[in-house]
């Protein structure tokens, strides 16, 4: 086990197209969502301790999660949990994480993971990234891994690498906002372009010194904290400065413009669990394509719906085909699988009930 690396697994996100399983106050990521027996973020811990020490991996969140990560992680100590006080997208607190590593240790190499990814091939996972971590070693490089897409998704970012490197890891020609389905064709037809997942991988030094390049006024932001990290006074500092932060992603704050991008196409399964499709995709199914979790059902004349249910009870459906049904506690939904980008805007409606 390495001492040099670190994780920062961000576990911040509401996750607002599970709802009803997934709200604001217990989002998806502390949720079991394939009932494999653990939650997201349990699974993603795990994970990354296997290349990664427990004490190295640092959780940021909202503060309003702070119990529920101390809860289902009992083996992070308080310091390891980073509260965000406020909304601010991923530069800011990456940004943050990063200084307060730097600080304990400036030889550190970090990988940067949501916490609520689906991968279930982890002895491939844990080569990737140590590859991505030799490589980093090496050279001054802001890595990402790469997804394969297996379809013109419209939902996704991609990475368009330079086609004729035919290193394993390739240099990035740049990123590509979310496409429609045309474009989304033609970047498979291409075959030089990957799925953005999220996983950034760097030394501390190459990142530090990204954000001084590229986001000065942040950085000079969050140096006025140096001295406080890692002590008594930290969070003080953050709870007084860190809404003065730009509310950027590290993809527009930082990846877009540097020009040491690389990225990895990843040789494990991967799925971000974003909405209740693709969380159906990973479920086992019976001969009529229907995902069941947690629910004893009887279907007739039904077919690849996917049936959740919290309290292990009887559910009949006849004559539904492509359906969202969950029932939680005091909500019960019955959507079309068609319509789930939707969900977010029903949430809200729902709400004001």
């Amino acid at each position: 086990m390495n001492k040099n690396y670190y994780a920062i697994l961000m576990a911040g996100g509401v996750g607002s197209r599970f709802w009803p399983v997934s709200t604001t106050d217990f989002p998806k990521q502390f949720h079991d969502m394939l009932g494999s027996g653990s939650t997201l973020i349990q699974k993603t811990f795990s994970r990354l301790s296997k290349l990664i020490p427990a004490e190295n991996i640092l959780i940021l969140t909202n503060e309003r999660y702070n119990d529920l990560v101390l809860e289902q992680l009992p083996m992070v100590k308080q310091e390891q949990v980073l509260l965000e006080p406020a909304m601010r997208n991923t530069a800011p607190c990456i940004l943050y994480a990063s200084l307060k590593i730097q600080k304990q240790n400036p030889n550190a190499l970090m990988v940067v993971a949501p916490s609520d990814h689906w991968i279930e091939d982890e002895d491939e996972f844990s080569r990737n990234l140590q590859q991505c971590f030799d490589f980093c070693q090496k050279e001054n490089a802001l890595m990402t891994l790469g997804i394969k897409p297996t379809f013109p998704n419209t939902g996704f970012g991609y990475i368009e690498f330079d086609k004729s490197d035919s290193n394993p890891i390739k240099k990035v020609n740049q990123f590509r906002e979310k496409p429609d389905y045309q474009t989304a064709k033609s970047f498979l037809e291409a075959g030089n372009f990957l799925w953005n997942g999220g996983i950034f991988i760097w030394s501390v030094k190459a990142i530090t010194e990204a954000f001084e390049k590229f986001q000065p006024q942040m950085n000079a932001l969050f140096q006025l904290g140096v001295e406080s990290y890692n002590t008594i006074n930290e969070n003080q500092f953050i709870d007084q400065n860190y809404a003065n932060a730009e509310n950027i992603s590290i993809d527009y704050a930082v990846m877009e413009k540097a020009k040491n991008v690389y990225v990895l196409p990843a040789t494990f399964d991967w799925n971000d669990l974003g909405t209740w499709g693709q969380l159906h995709e990973k479920l086992d199914k019976d001969e009529y394509n229907n995902g069941v979790i947690n629910a004893k059902v009887v279907m007739e004349n039904a077919s690849n719906n996917i049936v959740r249910s919290d309290a292990n009870k009887i559910i009949v459906i006849d004559g539904l085909h492509d359906y969202i049904i969950v029932d939680k506690e005091g909500v019960l939904l019955i959507y079309p699988k068609s319509k789930e980008q939707d969900i977010k805007r029903i949430t809200a409606l729902a709400n004001e009930l």
